[in-house]
Parts: structure tokens; sequence; C-alpha cells
């Protein structure tokens, strides 16, 4: 299965990512009406340690821990993608304490939010991965 990697040594630190992914999550066909003057919650975003920036995002697990406590259900593996259906969130945030990566938040709402690859975009591809400018972030199988 495809994951999302990312290239520490090519990533800026633009924080791109975090705006095309939010704008693709926003569901709004217009990014400055999607984004402009709001605060962004993207599922993927940038940390910096030093001089190194790098993109921390879902790694879709295999066995993921995130399902296995999620207690409401929410979170299952749709075709090899770890999905939230947040009508059953509850917003206990166990999914944030177990994951090993933090790659799972609250949304502005309460129920969690994380990276589910894009997989509504045409043609399959994240909107991170696209709109990376230096292709720090990549969609492949490893």
């Amino acid at each position: 299965m495809k994951r999302v990697y990312v290239n520490e040594e090519w990533c800026l630190g633009c924080h791109l990512c975090e705006y095309y992914c939010a704008f693709a999550n926003s569901h709004v066909n217009d990014m400055a009406k999607a984004l402009k003057g709001k605060e962004i919650h993207p599922n993927i975003r940038i940390e910096e340690k030093g001089d190194i920036s790098f993109a921390v995002s879902c790694r879709h697990c295999k066995d993921p821990l995130c399902v296995k406590s999620c207690i409401s259900g929410a979170l299952s593996i749709d075709d090899g993608v770890v999905r939230i259906n947040r009508d059953k969130c509850v917003g206990c945030y166990t999914c944030v304490l177990v994951c090993p990566y933090g790659a799972i938040l609250p949304s502005p709402s309460g129920v969690m939010q994380k990276c589910e690859l894009c997989v509504e975009n045409e043609g399959g591809m994240p909107n991170c991965v696209m709109h990376c400018p230096n292709s720090a972030i990549v969609f492949e199988e490893r």
C-alpha cells in the first residue's frame, strides 16, 4: 500500500502542505474562500527541530494501536487506510495518547482528525504530495 513519506533533507518548512491539506478537507472549490482569514486545522503538520523541518502525518500502520484502543469504534481500517468516523468519535483522546507518531489531533469540533490520504481526490494523490514545491513529501510503496 502506498503511504506518505517525507524526505527531511528536502523539506523547506514552507507549510504549504498544511494549507493544501486544509483546503482539500474544506470541501470548498476556491482556496481563498476556504482559508482566507481562518485558522487552519490540517491533517498534516510541519515540525521544526533546529535546522531540520519535517511533516508529521498518519503512517497508516498495518496493526494500528489507535484502532485497537478506540473506545467508540470510530477508527477503522478501510483498504489499508486508517479512517475516522466523525459521527462515532466521542473525543476521548485515547487515540491521541496511543499514536506513536503524534499524527492524530483534535479538530475544532472536538472530534479527532488525521490524514486519510485524500482518498476522495481524483487520481488518488494526496494534496500535500501534489503541492509540495520541493518534492519533499512523496506518496509511494516501500
